[in-house]
């Protein structure tokens, strides 16, 4: 029979008193304690940041079905990230774990934990000391990316004369060409300033620019959205360095965010097949 209860990672910390005491108080995405699931082998530095979740949420089955209904995915997102950033806050060393990574039961944990323990370790020591900050670059909304093709085919607009009609081409035609300056403007500049971040940090992610609502509330397009790798002791010197250097460029727009859990860094640890054969 499966157990009503599975048992959901949080992130892997070293076996030390303040991960202990930074774990005393949380609680998980099903409002559960969290508490430190330690290895089987006794030697081992690690253990997981874990709490139980109902399989009737968390099963293979119904967490898929879960992961459409975006009132319930919003929840365990600021759930687990909650529990991670309280570990991070703490001061503990932490590689956080992907969303949802879930073990039929804490003997399947434990197996996970001791047959990765090297991996999990060079990890913990390259992020130990590390935050990420992200930056987004956006082009003013007065700036557009250039449209594909030209309008010099285009008919005179119906309803104009000819003269009337080649004088507005025209003046579409300088518009369209001083906007195409502009973002070229815009995208050099903000290629200088992805070089200028990287030399602020110790290693960069370049994620997919974000569109429509994703690109959050201010207007303009999002050009660049990189997270980065910083030392802790280093945040607000990135953070000056990167705002500094886009200072004064026309069309430009950035905000630096974090610092948060290094996600963007802690490669995630495969599936473990349970008995039954599905992947948790």
């Amino acid at each position: 029979m499966t157990d009503p209860n599975l048992v959901y990672a949080y992130a892997v910390l070293r076996r030390t008193p303040e991960a202990a005491v930074a774990v005393a108080d949380l609680r998980g995405v099903a409002g559960d304690p969290i508490h430190l699931l330690e290895p089987t082998d006794p030697a081992s530095p690690l253990a997981f940041a874990v709490g139980p979740v109902p399989a009737a949420d968390y099963d293979e089955a119904p967490l898929e079905a879960h992961l459409d209904d975006l009132d319930w995915l919003e929840s365990t997102v600021r759930s687990h990230h909650a529990v991670v950033g309280a570990l991070v806050a703490s001061g503990a060393a932490v590689l956080p774990l992907r969303l949802a990574t879930v073990y039929p039961d804490e003997d399947h944990a434990r197996q996970a934990l001791d047959t990765r323990r090297a991996y999990f370790l060079s990890l913990l020591d390259r992020l130990t000391g590390h935050v990420e900050l992200g930056v987004k670059i956006y082009a003013t909304p007065d700036i557009t990316p250039p449209e594909s093709g030209t309008d010099a085919g285009q008919e005179t607009p119906t309803g104009l004369g000819v003269g009337v009609g080649r004088a507005y081409l025209a003046i579409r035609r300088r518009r369209q060409r001083r906007n195409e300056e502009a973002w070229r403007t815009v995208a050099q500049a903000a290629a200088h300033l992805t070089r200028t971040a990287g030399t602020l940090a110790v290693d960069r992610v370049a994620h997919t620019p974000q569109r429509g609502s994703l690109a959050g509330p201010a207007p303009g397009t999002n050009v660049g959205n990189d997270a980065y790798l910083v030392p802790a002791d280093r945040v607000d010197a990135f953070r000056t360095g990167v705002l500094a250097a886009a200072e004064g460029i026309p069309g430009l727009r950035v905000e630096v965010t974090g610092p948060w859990a290094p996600y963007s860094f802690a490669l995630q640890p495969e599936p473990v097949p349970d008995p039954s054969g599905s992947l948790l």
